[in-house]
Formats: structure tokens, C-alpha cells, sequence
């Protein structure tokens, strides 16, 4: 009736339960390499859009190639700036409509947006050379970028003969390109002098 206890009779017990041990450990491992593969993909988008921002930050660049500011003939002081930029070697495109410009000013400091018109907190663009807009394609393209002084909302003063002002052009990548408007001591009567 009972056989013989034989130890070959264990062996297919062990063997379904190391298979089953098995099958988990390749689940498991198949579970956290799904996880380590998707994380790394995460990381490589982040780190190329950071690479992609970082890029645009230091080559989109506005070049100011010329600056005048119009002065009042009676006063003498320096009420509009004017900057006719281009885009730098290598930029992308940039809008000038979705850039900002802070003003530093030894008696005021603000940050101005595009507008219209000149205004309390907007200055204005013109395209002079290149397709009409105030998207800045190639380094051909000119557009002249107006800034009221009496008008602008923190500045609210003209520059006198002498003063010096910062201007901070920041386009839409965050590129900074900084410019130093140094007014001359004598202006003379002159309607527009070279800042």
C-alpha cells in the first residue's frame, strides 16, 4: 500500500517552485528595467530642452548698431532713445514683440514691453530694412526699437547732458544683451545726438 520513500520523488516539487522563483525574479527585473529605461528617457528630454535653452540663451543675441537719442532743443536733455538692432551671427529667430527692456537710470529703474505706442511701461518697434515685422530673420534685417523717457513709468525723466543709462535687451529666450547710453556733456542745440 505506501511504497518506499524514494528522494527522487522530491525533485519535481523543487523544480516548479525554483521556476516559480524564476518567472518572479524575471517579472521583477523586467518591472525596474521598464522604470530605469522610462527614467532615463525623462532625463534626456529634460537635459536637451535644458541644453536647447541654454544655447539659445548665449547665442541669441540683439546687436545695437546704432543709438540716438532725440533731444529737447530747449531743455537740452535727452527725452526718446532710439536703437537700430539686428540680430547676432547664429541667433534664431527673434521677436522683438515678445521681448523686454530694462531701463537703469541713475534716478530710476523699470522694465518696459513692447506696445503700440510709447507709453508708461511699452516701447515701440519700426522695421527699417527687411520684411516689415519685428521678427528679426537673418543679420540683414534692421528695426528700430523707441523708448519714450518722459512717458516710461519709473523713469519719467529725461537724461541730462553727462548722465549715463543702462538699457538690458532680453529677447524671448532670455538672451541679455546690455547697453551703456552715455549722453553727451554738450549737446549744443542738437536735435539728435549719438548716445
Amino acid at each position: 500500500m505506501f511504497g518506499e520513500f524514494n528522494a527522487d520523488d522530491d525533485r519535481g516539487q523543487v523544480g516548479i517552485g525554483t521556476l516559480i522563483i524564476f518567472i518572479a525574479m524575471v517579472l521583477v527585473a523586467a518591472v525596474a528595467a521598464g522604470v530605469l529605461i522610462n527614467t532615463a528617457g525623462l532625463l534626456e528630454a529634460s537635459a536637451s530642452d535644458t541644453g536647447a535653452d541654454s544655447q539659445a540663451q548665449v547665442s541669441n543675441q540683439i546687436d545695437v548698431v546704432t543709438a540716438v537719442g532725440e533731444a529737447n532743443a530747449t531743455s537740452g536733455d535727452v527725452e526718446t532713445l532710439n536703437f537700430t538692432v539686428k540680430k547676432s551671427a547664429g541667433s534664431d529667430q527673434i521677436d522683438l514683440q515678445s521681448a523686454t527692456i530694462e531701463y537703469l537710470g541713475s534716478d530710476a529703474s523699470t522694465t518696459l514691453a513692447y506696445g503700440a505706442t510709447a507709453s508708461a511701461s511699452n516701447y515701440t518697434t519700426t522695421s527699417l530694412v527687411g520684411n516689415g515685422d519685428d521678427v528679426l530673420d537673418n543679420t540683414t534685417e534692421r528695426v528700430k526699437i523707441t523708448v519714450d523717457l518722459t512717458s516710461a513709468s519709473g523713469i519719467g525723466d529725461a537724461l541730462a547732458p553727462g548722465e549715463e543709462a543702462t538699457v538690458r535687451l532680453v529677447d524671448q529666450s532670455g538672451a541679455t544683451t546690455i547697453y551703456g547710453v552715455n549722453v553727451p556733456d554738450t549737446i549744443s542745440g542738437e536735435t539728435f545726438v549719438a548716445v
